[in-house]
């Protein structure tokens, strides 16, 4: 059945302009009337700060009238601006098939994508409101299609492309993603368990959420951390939570960025609160055990440092976080630990994860959303990096990509064939660190430090040069977002925590096949944080580079979503590969 069209307004945010439209639809026919003024809408308020900056509220309701009326009569800032503004507009969205539930998936999807858009820099809801199923559920996606590409005709700037939403960073983070079963069951466990720590006045109370890579944690705990933030506000219905304080803390510089960005535009990073989201150390510097604050919450709990380094003087930073906060939400994925500074005495981990699970605090996340792949695939994947053997690769009924190279060049073309295509996303290559590289100045024979094969050659990450206008329009974007980097090879301290529609993995020298088996060879990597030994606890010096090793290569392997391209530059290894696809 061919859906309808949806019907949009655009006036501008005022009583009278409210007037007449209502005018106008009542000479429309019966069935646009019944639309507009009988069916729930949803609107868009929207005014231009500046250049191209935008300060937007999205919301549905039963009356566009009434609850226009209503807002513009509100005395909260947000929209006491608004109503001050003399450029705000306003577009109300119309469905024949919109119905209570319909319309705040629409909303919330408009809170997703717009929250994604780099021209709106504050973004005004406060509340998410993903529906479970219902009785038109399944034209939510196409229906919202549609408004998007009406909406994008009256204004570009404000409405891009739904590809370059859907590629963003941001939206990948974005606390608005309609979360699965698991997911929404993981938060709600959460925020129960926070509520009663806060109330029993509890103090270093740990939740431990564990995942692989790709099991949906990021989302999770993105939509967590925006939920606490709305159960602190003065409105409030939770009691408990009201006034309390939360903090986002993350050791990953990419990361950091995305998340500054959520929490700026929904309001909850203030000049008042600047380091609600911010790296663990500097979060440490700042607050003393004698004041605690209630909340904090740590994506990428593997990389918390385990020893000193730079401004970071004590010995474990998660033991640090439970010193300063009352609850600690860390989450993480074992197999994600990257470098000797963040490496846990794998006795003291355990125990850890066991205490929390005998508080009834650790959840573990078991379902894999980032690779579309089905279940023969994904295990292929993982028996390679887990167990190291090389099996039959399967056909994949979902049409993942899995593809062998002989050739570094190659690989690159068809990775580039990718980037190209619109409808492909985002897709880069990708390395093992088995190649120099120092950031802090460059090599003295060569423009660039370059991943180098035979003849071919490509630069590192973060290196290519960009006009001072393109330094401006990426400096909020994550490395891969970056058109430039097509040119680059990305390391895991660049795509660590991110995913790419295709990723072309080199395999370097480090990673070999020997005897039936994948080994390590740290002799072959130039990886400093993984290959120098560290101290154990009681002082001993030990070598930890076969774990860490291991887990880059998990890092690089799992961040295709549609497919993975690879190329292994130990011939054996190679070998075994191009065996196992045929």
């Amino acid at each position: 059945m061919k859906l309808s069209k949806p019907i949009i307004y655009e006036i501008d945010y005022s009583k009278e302009s409210l007037n007449s439209l209502e005018e106008k639809i009542q000479n429309k026919g019966k069935k646009e009337q019944k639309v507009m003024l009988s069916y729930p809408t949803v609107y868009i308020v929207n005014d231009k700060k500046g250049s191209s900056k935008y300060s937007v509220y999205i919301g549905e309701t039963a009356d566009i009238k009434r609850r226009t009326i209503e807002h513009l009569k509100e005395l909260r800032e947000d929209w006491q601006e608004l109503s001050d503004s003399d450029q705000a507009k306003m577009f109300v969205v119309g469905h024949e098939h919109f119905n209570k539930s319909l319309t705040l998936d629409i909303e919330n999807r408009l809170m997703q994508y717009l929250s994604s858009v780099e021209a709106v820099e504050n973004l005004n809801n406060r509340r998410t409101n993903p529906q479970n199923d219902y009785y038109t559920s399944e034209e939510l996606g196409s229906i919202f299609s549609e408004i998007w590409k009406k909406l994008q005709q009256k204004n570009k700037e404000l409405f891009p492309l739904e590809r370059i939403i859907r590629d963003s960073a941001i939206f990948k983070a974005s606390p608005f993603h309609k979360l699965t079963r698991e997911q929404m069951n993981a938060r709600e466990d959460i925020i129960l368990k926070v509520t009663e720590a806060i109330n029993r006045n509890k103090e270093g109370q740990l939740i431990i959420v564990e995942g692989e890579a790709g099991s949906g944690k990021t989302v999770l705990l993105s939509s967590l951390f925006y939920e606490l933030s709305q159960l602190s506000l003065e409105e409030s219905e939770n009691v408990v939570l009201k006034n309390t304080n939360q903090y986002l803390l993350v050791n990953h510089n990419q990361q950091l960025k995305v998340y500054e960005q959520i929490a700026s535009k929904l309001g909850i990073l203030s000049k008042r609160n600047q380091d609600v989201v911010s790296k663990p150390t500097r979060f440490i510097n700042n607050h003393s055990e004698d004041e605690k604050v209630d909340i904090v919450v740590v994506d990428e709990a593997h990389l918390l440092w385990t020893q000193g380094k730079q401004s970071y003087r004590g010995k474990n930073q998660l033991k640090d976080l439970l010193k300063r906060a009352k609850v600690v939400v860390a989450v993480l994925d074992r197999n994600q630990i990257l470098s000797r500074e963040q490496y846990w005495d794998e006795q003291d981990m355990l125990e850890t994860i066991h205490e929390a699970n005998l508080n009834n605090n650790y959840i573990h996340l078991e379902n894999q959303l980032r690779i579309n792949a089905d279940k023969e695939t994904v295990k292929w994947i993982r028996n390679l990096i887990d167990n190291g053997t090389i099996e039959r690769i399967p056909v994949d009924s979902k049409n993942y990509a899995i593809k062998i190279f002989d050739d570094p060049e190659e690989m690159y073309k068809r990775i580039q064939k990718k980037a190209q295509n619109e409808e492909s996303g985002i897709s880069r290559i990708l390395a093992t660190f088995d190649w120099e590289y120092v950031d802090k100045r460059k090599p003295d024979d060569d423009e660039y430090w370059n991943v180098k094969i035979g003849e071919w050659r490509l630069p590192w990450n973060l290196q290519l040069p960009q006009t001072r206008k393109e330094k401006r329009r990426t400096r909020n974007q994550a490395w891969a977002e970056q058109a430039q980097t097509i040119g680059e090879v990305g390391s895991t301290f660049t795509i660590q925590g991110f995913d790419l529609n295709y990723a072309g993995v080199i395999i370097g020298p480090s990673v070999k096949y020997r005897d039936g088996k994948i080994i390590f060879d740290k002799t072959a990597s130039k990886n400093k944080k993984a290959i120098q030994m560290r101290a154990g606890k009681n002082g001993e010096k030990m070598d930890v580079s076969d774990f860490l090793l291991k887990n880059e290569l998990n890092v690089l392997m799992t961040r295709g979503v549609n497919g993975l391209y690879i190329y292994a530059v130990d011939k054996e290894l190679r070998e075994a590969l191009k065996k196992a696809r045929n």
